[in-house]
């Protein structure tokens, strides 16, 4: 993230970085940044994140490219009217004369006992606010490029950083790369079922398919979708005529869940290629607790997900709520 940060400072004077610690970046995001770059066009911000994603919109209005670390997405709940009435709406209310090039970024999902303060997964909400982007990389790689992408985009996009991926590690190209917006990745190829994997899940969906494939049982084809708005419902589309099966792992819960959004487009698109009921696993309709042991029972593990993938393979209802 603070690579493709970078990237896109270098190439551009307008991108400027605001936000709570943006200056010494207590998850590392930003780190370095200040240091290249100055005061100038890195500083940091009042704890009021209502008035930074407003002062975003004024400031994006004007010319500039602001990307703003807002830290935690729980705190996106405080600024609801600056971006879905302000940042999600100008442009289209404008005709376009405005273009709003805003990246806004935050740690997203429950990890480490942070509470339930500090542990939403909001990325459905955001994906039904017309007018907003939304990016959830998985990897290190993704997190550069969709970065990019992000900043150089005329439109706002909310940013989302898995928690729990914090730290995990991954090849890098040493040369910026851009991944388009609204493109999903098909990271393991299968036959047998598809399985479409947001976020945090999908570490976990690689290693439920790599040990039925060892077993024998089934082949699964892991689908990332790195964009949820503007979806890739094509890319998912074509897996499922392919294999005939659907499971869907997200991190957020199950009411109106992204999950749910993902297999209605499969089940309106192709009903008659489907051989079993799709599947959702998902985080429980509850806040994230603060005990460790009752957060594990609450997140999406791998054990849910590979007993979805199997009674979907039997054709037997699967998980609805982890």
């Amino acid at each position: 993230m603070r690579d493709g940060i970078a990237d896109a400072m270098r190439e551009d004077p307008r991108v400027v970085l605001f936000g709570e610690d943006a200056n010494r970046s207590v998850m590392g995001s930003t780190r370095g940044l200040i240091e290249e770059f100055g005061r100038e066009r890195v500083w940091n911000m009042p704890l009021s994140e209502a008035t930074m994603v407003g002062a975003a919109v004024g400031m994006a209005a004007s010319g500039l490219r602001p990307v703003i670390d807002l830290m935690v997405s729980s705190f996106f709940y405080i600024t609801m009217d600056q971006l879905a009435n302000q940042a999600a709406k100008l442009r289209y209310m404008s005709g376009g004369q405005v273009e709003l090039p805003i990246v806004y970024f935050a740690a997203t999902g429950g990890s480490a006992s942070a509470a339930a303060q500090h542990s939403e997964s909001p990325h459905p909400m955001f994906m039904q606010q017309a007018g907003l982007k939304v990016v959830m990389p998985t990897n290190a790689a993704d997190a550069r490029g969709l970065m990019l992408a992000a900043i150089r985009d005329p439109n706002p996009v909310i940013y989302l950083q898995e928690a729990r991926l914090a730290g995990s590690r991954g090849p890098v190209p040493e040369a910026p790369v851009v991944i388009p917006l609204g493109v999903a990745e098909v990271k393991r190829s299968g036959e047998d079922l598809t399985l479409v994997a947001i976020g945090s899940a999908l570490p976990l969906a690689l290693r439920v398919a790599e040990r039925l494939a060892q077993e024998g049982l089934a082949s699964c084809e892991v689908v990332d979708p790195r964009t949820l708005f503007p979806l890739d419902r094509e890319t998912i589309i074509r897996s499922v005529r392919k294999t005939g099966r659907l499971v869907v792992a997200d991190p957020a819960r199950m009411t109106c869940g992204a999950a749910g959004e993902i297999i209605a487009s499969v089940v309106t698109a192709e009903f008659s290629a489907l051989k079993a009921p799709p599947s959702r696993v998902t985080t429980p309709d509850v806040p994230m607790p603060f005990s460790p042991e009752l957060e594990k029972q609450v997140l999406v593990n791998a054990e849910a997900i590979e007993a979805a993938v199997r009674a979907t393979l039997a054709n037997r209802p699967g998980t609805q709520g982890n």
